[in-house]
């Protein structure tokens, strides 16, 4: 928990006991008085051991950067309905203009989280698929060159740092 200071490790702690609490209420679905002090015990054993263990941290648990998020999910499904508008054209028509490329896409995402949203999203977006991730470089198949151009994926690398990490968009 040292590396986002005493504040943001109580937070994170926080984050992750509510969300076990909801996991475990979501699984069990029942209100017992037994299911539910087997329920108290086992999130206490599981804070207590993720803080023993100090894996509670932004990347662990980014409860606290929800808002964020949320944002880059909408703003990303706007990208995958533009996407997917663009590939369902190409397979209307009656030729096939198409231009596939492979391109390795640098990014600024640090950790593994953000890496693999930003990975996942370019995945998600019809047209481009994310087929490796090595150090800072991803390798990129798109159905058109024109997308796969370098600077084609900055503004996603740059939100997703953001969500992810917290870095300045």
């Amino acid at each position: 928990m040292n590396k986002g200071g005493a504040f943001f490790g109580v937070g994170y702690l926080l984050g992750l006991f509510v969300a076990l609490v909801a996991f475990w209420l979501a699984m069990s679905g029942l209100m017992k008085p037994l299911l539910l002090s087997l329920g108290a015990v086992s999130v206490a054993i599981t804070l207590f051991l993720a803080m023993r263990l100090d894996v509670v941290d932004k990347e662990s648990a980014p409860y606290l950067r929800w808002p964020v998020f949320i944002g880059y999910w909408f703003w990303l499904m706007g990208e995958i309905i533009k996407a997917n508008w663009r590939v369902i054209r190409a397979c209307l028509r009656a030729d096939l203009d198409i231009n596939p490329a492979l391109v390795k896409v640098k990014t600024r995402c640090k950790s593994d989280l953000a890496k693999t949203t930003f990975a996942n999203s370019i995945t998600l977006t019809p047209g481009t698929v994310t087929l490796s991730v090595e150090g800072d470089k991803l390798l990129v198949h798109a159905l058109y060159e024109q997308d796969a151009e370098p600077g084609a994926f900055d503004d996603m690398d740059r939100r997703t740092a953001a969500a992810a990490e917290g870095a300045p968009a």
